[in-house]
């Protein structure tokens, strides 16, 4: 009983004592604790973080054994554990940090006194982009028909202008036409991914890299792969179309989804591509009409 009480006490003193600045401390410790985890999980380096356990392990294990030249070699690795874990994890690290500068901060929105500021190049890169989505779904569907493979990357807040100097400038404008004609078999960039850089066939023939998770079902070929481990190493939409069964694959976070027919592909895709261009053109009609004169 006395244990139980000692246990309130202290739970009281703790209440007591608790102050703003340690919820908001606890917060953001948990905050990142549990997006490590998740990180973690979902990349190969899941693997490597139980192989370090197991040498904490041993490491303990050898300290209370005292085994002498075990724990002399394990504490000398763990020197260099640091440098070590940056080079191995300097996938996972990137990242981390392409998503984190994918978030609101720093993308460039400019604000004041809640009113955002959008010029009429807004209103033009929806047009571009629901020109370029129609391009794609349709030239998807009739691809699909014909089992022609296909591979078309939607550049999203991530440049992929490494992943565009493996490939040939194209800079068209996205025609059913164009597309179909890129990725007929007897073409010469019919192999690579052709990359939609604001609402532009921008280029063609890329080369994406490949993905490194053993997650991946075998029955997926070269060009799927390619389309997840392209997603990983940025925020692209990218568009697969089989080559073997016709099949239309969205890409998206490492994510593929499967099996989409022209009516879905259109959804999905106007839905990615357009909602967020639309966003501030919505904001500045409803902004603008408050400033103007009423005609008597």
């Amino acid at each position: 009983m006395d244990f139980v009480i000692g246990l309130w006490n202290i739970f009281l003193q703790l209440i007591h004592n608790f102050r703003f600045a340690d919820a908001l401390d606890i917060t953001l410790v948990t905050f990142i604790i549990y997006n490590a985890v998740k990180l973690v999980r979902e990349t190969r380096a899941g693997q490597l973080v139980r192989g370090i356990l197991v040498l904490m392990a041993v490491w303990l294990l050898s300290y209370w054994l005292n085994l002498y030249l075990m724990q002399s070699i394990i504490s000398y690795l763990f020197q260099f554990a640091f440098i070590a874990l940056l080079i191995v994890f300097q996938p996972e690290i990137r990242r981390a940090l392409e998503q984190l500068g994918r978030s609101g901060i720093g993308t460039g929105k400019k604000w004041y006194l809640g009113l955002s500021f959008v010029s009429d190049e807004a209103e033009m890169r929806l047009q571009k982009n629901r020109r370029a989505v129609n391009a794609v779904v349709d030239a998807a569907a009739q691809m699909s028909r014909q089992k022609t493979g296909a591979l078309i990357v939607f550049e999203m807040k991530t440049k992929l202008g490494d992943i565009i100097d493996t490939g040939t400038i194209v800079e068209a404008v996205p025609s059913v036409q164009i597309i179909c004609n890129i990725f007929f078999n007897k073409a010469p960039l019919h192999d690579g991914a052709m990359i939609i850089r604001d609402g532009m066939v921008h280029a063609a023939g890329c080369i994406l890299p490949l993905t490194k998770s053993d997650k991946v079902s075998v029955e997926l070929g070269t060009r799927h792969r390619a389309a997840i481990g392209m997603s990983e190493n940025s925020d692209a939409v990218i568009v697969v179309v089989s080559e073997e069964t016709g099949q239309i694959s969205v890409v998206r976070n490492g994510t593929i989804t499967r099996n989409y027919t022209r009516e879905t592909l259109n959804s999905e895709l106007e839905s990615l591509m357009l909602s967020e261009a639309a966003e501030p053109v919505e904001k500045r009609q409803n902004w603008i009409p408050s400033f103007r004169r009423t005609k008597k």
